[in-house]
């Protein structure tokens, strides 16, 4: 794949529209949120089936990650980029049109597999404009920051949507802006060309079905327990089908992934990072906008501004703090800060009290998380793709995304269980708020192990100045 670095507007054009792929492919994680009491109420959704609106995008987002990075290296990553949005706009018009359970949920898997083309396309796109430039960490700041800033975004806009609109424009709002990015691609983003090889379709089944079982069985979990033969089987066919992916893999002549792209140095271990962020970071602001919502007795709006804090602290580290801190000191030492900060946040987090106070016990500690996310975020996902054969950013890509939105849902599945184990049924304020601690403190215990294992797995580079940074943006 070539980085040659494009000419400066297009180049940052091209930026604003992979930075509003990452946006939206995570909004779209959250944006349902605040909607689902009214679409219960319109569609008939048992209180049980309510959350497969949210499962359902994870499943298809997170098991055809791989399978959307292999293509965007083999067919071009602008063809799968734009591919990618056609299919999302169009499950976004399903998803909102639904008239009942069955559509709704075909709509959502139908965005998060177009989802699942957009993102590693994006990233590989984001290479080809920036790679080998001293900008790249600045535009991988920007890139990261869309994330967390989507999520956030995600439920303020549903409950303004919601709250001043009607349900189904939570899906519609994706329509416009998937129509401005397919007609800006081709004038803001290189043509790269493909790869010759072949999909390799067994592998494709066998790693994307045996993700979605394995996600399938985890996010069943908080319904109907882990000993539950719903549960068991699940997981025990979606392990089976990813051994199969892996025999497969290693024999086959076109694999979906090489597995030798997991000997390239810290490429594991910027996985396990992501990993861990996801699965820490996603169970924090769900909990934290239903203890704003149930507890504190926040609108839907409200609970959504009183995020915005935090997504501003993010935006300002991702893309003013982190940038210079990591040619300063290098990836490690802000992986383990960051994953600290996060750590201590949620731990603050959990001394939440049932007559609480926004200013007192929300405010300052989802602040200090935010920082720790902003710390971490940029350099792991930088080192997991710089660690990549240029020819395979597009797999690494998908591979990373698929780390973080796999970590998302299992993350978000035992923090549920855990606050379920507490609560038990009661729905009394008090109550309410002890599981909600409990489920902060499951996601600080994730974000400190994150903290540990980077430690001890990744490498601290040799720091680099301004002027070396222009040829290695990114402490690998």
């Amino acid at each position: 794949m070539s980085t040659a670095i494009a000419p400066a507007r297009r180049r940052w054009l091209g930026l604003a529209l992979i930075a509003a792929a990452q946006f939206i492919v995570i909004m779209d994680t959250s944006i349902i949120g605040v909607a689902l009491p009214d679409m219960q109420a319109e569609l008939g959704f048992t209180p049980e089936s309510l959350s497969w609106v949210f499962n359902a995008y994870v499943i298809a987002f997170g098991g055809l990650l791989l399978l959307g990075g292999r293509l965007s290296d083999l067919l071009g990553a602008r063809r799968v980029f734009i591919s990618g949005w056609v299919i999302l706009a169009l499950g976004s018009v399903l998803a909102g049109a639904a008239g009942n359970v069955s559509v709704e949920l075909v709509g959502r898997a139908v965005q998060g597999a177009g989802a699942a083309l957009i993102a590693p396309a994006a990233l590989s796109l984001l290479m080809a404009l920036f790679g080998g430039s001293k900008d790249l960490p600045r535009a991988f700041a920007v890139y990261g920051a869309a994330a967390p800033i989507g999520g956030t975004a995600g439920v303020f806009l549903g409950g303004v949507l919601t709250e001043y609109a009607s349900w189904p424009w939570v899906f519609y709002i994706t329509v416009p802006i998937s129509a401005l990015v397919v007609l800006l691609t081709p004038v803001a983003l290189p043509q790269l060309a493909g790869q010759r090889g072949s999909v390799d379709v067994l592998g494709a089944i066998t790693g994307t079905v045996g993700l979605a079982a394995v996600v399938y069985g985890l996010v069943r979990v908080p319904e109907v327990g882990w000993l539950a033969a719903e549960t068991l089987v699940a997981l025990a066919a979606g392990i089976a089908l990813l051994v199969v992916f892996v025999i497969v893999q290693a024999r086959s002549r076109q694999p979906l992934i090489r597995l030798g792209i997991f000997r390239a140095p810290q490429l594991g271990a910027a996985n396990v990072a992501q990993l861990l962020l996801g699965a820490s970071w996603v169970p924090m602001w769900f909990f934290l906008n239903l203890y704003l919502q149930n507890v504190l007795g926040a609108s839907a709006f409200a609970a959504g501004a009183a995020l915005l804090p935090m997504t501003i602290l993010i935006v300002l580290g991702m893309t003013l703090v982190a940038p210079r801190l990591l040619v300063k000191f290098g990836a490690k030492p802000l992986i383990v800060t960051g994953f600290g900060f996060l750590a201590a946040g949620l731990v603050w987090l959990a001394a939440i009290r049932p007559d609480g106070a926004y200013a007192v016990d929300v405010l300052p500690a989802s602040l200090l998380a935010a920082f720790g996310m902003a710390l971490a975020f940029v350099p792991s996902l930088g080192t997991a793709i710089g660690a990549a054969r240029p020819e395979e950013t597009g797999i690494a890509s998908g591979l990373v995304n698929t780390s973080y939105q796999i970590g998302s849902a299992v993350g978000l599945a035992g923090a549920t269980v855990l606050s379920s184990m507490v609560v038990s049924g009661n729905i009394d304020p008090a109550a309410l708020t002890d599981g909600y601690s409990a489920a902060f403190i499951g996601a600080a215990m994730v974000a400190a192990l994150g903290g540990l294992i980077a430690g001890l797995t990744l490498r601290q580079s040799r720091r680099t100045s301004p002027a070396d940074s222009e040829q290695q943006p990114v402490n690998a």
